[in-house]
């Protein structure tokens, strides 16, 4: 007989760790196939049909309607229509009055009759909500357009704004960017008043057409809103005596701002609303439609169109290639890709190729300050922000590049520029420093959504994840960064999140930063963190966030699970060193039970966020990105940190 050598089993993997890993390698190829050949990723943008309505308002008003347009886009009108007769400005969430009117508006733009069931459901509800009277500055602006409103009772917003100093208060610096870039050329359309002949009346959306905006109790003078409702009495009667000369200048500078800040694609800031209130001021001041600027404005409006196979037409209100695409390389980096593959060398170069060298609408805070970040959008080299540049950093890092040194010269260009935009309070907004002036929002004008910048937990935190991969976790900066999302900690372990939906957001960006800058796992902060997530895990296990969690702080945590906000839970668990967690392993047999065949999850619940409850976006590709995350850091572990420190 002979011997054997009798060898022991191979241990049996986890049966999560094999779901994880099948269901990283299935995603891992979707989102590949998913690139563009220039290197960039792009997912739909989804927020709302008053994107829609109001282009058709625009092309109603420029006299550029077209037949094809008009009824793509009433195809999509009426798709988002839910059986009340509303329009929501999320998937799920209760009815919204103004969006509500403009998508009728732009129905009955399209043909459809008033007497229509579903035209007479919405009219019917908006009555009962107290007509076009109750309804958002923004839409009363639109309607008197077309003399459905009158400018007379529209709060009064002086083109002569433009030449408040800087340290003034009011001045166009104290608003955000995106109400900045508003808010200049509706101070045209305010001083010329347009009214275009309307093509039919809207009494069915007064509830008394006879007096279509019956006078309200004005506030106690002693509060803000009493006193800027005054104020915007002062400024009426100003309307009427501004000194001509004056104002004509001033329409000239306002004129002059909105076409110096017209990107290369014609676009300004690479959003929507800038550009159609810009397009609209522009002509009133005799730009006719063949003008270079009209002609670049108006086609790049049209590339922010998407025609769907149903034959209908939604309008992004903004697109955002790099922030997908830095999203993307650091998910397929954390799944394991390897560093020189292919497609992430390409996504490099387009992320290199996308960096902005010039001074923007930033430098007036910070005027010495050399340029280096980089925008979301394909154009807006005016508004770099510090998340884009802060996650572009970390994408970066993870590329194994043929031209190292091209690489270093950007990052070092990239996180001076994004120490440089550090608030005086420690923390990081998105587009400017210490954008804090409580006095914008008081405006009767700003009822459109958040028209300040303030620093947020989520914003923050990547930048201070960014430095702390930088090897710069003890610089001041970064140290002081930490202090601040200590102290904003919420009572219940987590924190608030104002670019994505929301404590889930927000802690999912928050714990993972704290980590990477030294912050130990057993940290009081971090463990209240970890007791949160895993009490606000759904049932199915995974996690979810309803937009209502804004206005209503019951609503945190709480919602239907979604896949990138399941993601955002386990980033933070697993940071937390929480891999062993039944929490942990429950989230990912979620996610890998509800991947489709394809390697993709379905999500149409919106989990982004442009103005927290006013302005929600769902992202596309979120819902790809952040699972191939969340499964690539279980599967391989948590990404290094703490390189050696770069001058």
């Amino acid at each position: 007989m002979t011997a054997t050598t009798v060898h022991p089993p191979e241990p049996l993997e986890p049966a999560t760790l094999t779901l994880a890993r099948e269901a990283t390698a299935r995603a891992t190829r979707h989102l590949l196939d998913r690139q563009d050949e220039q290197g960039w990723w792009k997912g739909d943008l989804e927020t709302n049909v008053t994107m829609d309505a109001e282009d058709l308002m625009l092309r109603q008003f420029l006299g550029i309607q077209d037949p094809a347009t008009l009824e793509a886009a009433a195809r999509y009108l009426r798709s988002e229509q839910r059986a009340d007769g509303t329009w929501a400005t999320f998937h799920g969430g209760p009815p919204e009055l103004s969006a509500t009117i403009e998508a009728y508006v732009g129905l009955r733009l399209a043909g459809d009759r008033p007497d229509a069931p579903h035209m007479a459901a919405a009219s019917v509800w908006v009555r009962e909500q107290g007509g076009i009277a109750s309804s958002r500055v923004f839409t009363r602006i639109w309607l008197a357009l077309f003399g459905w409103w009158k400018w007379e009772d529209l709060p009064e917003l002086p083109p002569e704004l433009i030449y408040f100093p800087k340290w003034f208060p009011l001045n166009i610096y104290d608003f955000g960017c995106w109400a900045r870039q508003t808010i200049v050329p509706l101070t045209i359309v305010s001083a010329k008043r347009p009214v275009r002949p309307a093509p039919f009346a809207l009494d069915e959306l007064h509830t008394d057409p006879r007096r279509p905006n019956p006078p309200a109790a004005p506030a106690p003078l002693a509060s803000w809103d009493g006193a800027f409702q005054r104020l915007d009495r002062v400024l009426h009667a100003y309307h009427k005596v501004a000194v001509r000369p004056l104002r004509r200048a001033a329409l000239r500078s306002c004129a002059r701002w909105i076409v110096e800040r017209q990107e290369n694609d014609g676009c300004w800031g690479g959003i929507q609303p800038p550009a159609v209130y810009s397009l609209i001021a522009l002509h009133l001041l005799g730009y006719d439609l063949d003008h270079p600027v009209m002609r670049a404005g108006l086609a790049s409006l049209d590339r922010f169109a998407l025609w769907r196979e149903d034959g209908s037409r939604m309008v992004e209100a903004c697109q955002s290639p790099v922030w997908d695409t830095c999203l993307a390389t650091i998910a397929l980096a954390d799944a394991g890709l390897a560093p020189d593959h292919p497609a992430l060398v390409k996504a490099a170069d387009w992320m290199l190729d996308e960096q902005v060298t010039r001074p923007g609408d930033w430098s007036v805070r910070r005027p010495g300050l050399p340029s280096g970040g980089w925008a979301f959008e394909f154009h807006n080299d005016n508004y770099p922000d510090t998340d884009d540049t802060a996650e572009v950093i970390l994408a970066l890092r993870r590329v194994s590049h043929p031209d190292p040194g091209r690489v270093e010269e950007a990052v070092r260009r990239g996180t001076r520029w994004t120490l440089g935009m550090q608030s005086s309070d420690g923390a990081w907004g998105a587009f400017d420093v210490d954008n804090t002036s409580p006095l914008p929002n008081r405006l009767p004008f700003c009822d459109f959504g958040e028209v300040i910048d303030p620093p947020s937990a989520d914003v923050t935190a990547h930048v201070v994840e960014m430095l702390a991969h930088e090897g710069r976790a003890q610089d001041p900066a970064a140290r002081r960064g930490v202090a601040w999302l200590l102290a904003e900690q919420e009572d219940d372990g987590s924190w608030f999140g104002r670019w994505g939906t929301n404590y889930v957001y927000g802690t999912g960006s928050v714990v993972p930063a704290l980590v990477a800058a030294g912050i130990p796992a057993s940290h009081p902060a971090v463990r209240r963190a970890v007791r949160w997530l895993e009490g606000v895990q759904n049932e199915d296990g995974g996690w979810g966030e309803d937009q209502r969690s804004y206005p209503h702080r019951q609503w945190s945590g709480r919602g239907a699970s979604t896949a990138s906000q399941t993601a955002w839970a386990l980033m933070a668990l697993l940071a937390a060193g929480e891999r062993e967690n039944k929490a942990v392993e429950r989230g990912v047999t979620w996610l890998a039970e509800t991947q489709g065949d394809d390697g993709s999850w379905d999500e149409p619940y919106f989990t982004g966020t442009g103005f927290p409850w006013d302005f929600s976006i769902n992202y596309h590709l979120y819902r790809q990105v952040f699972p191939v995350t969340a499964l690539g850091r279980y599967v391989n572990g948590e990404p290094a940190v703490a390189r050696p420190r770069r001058s």
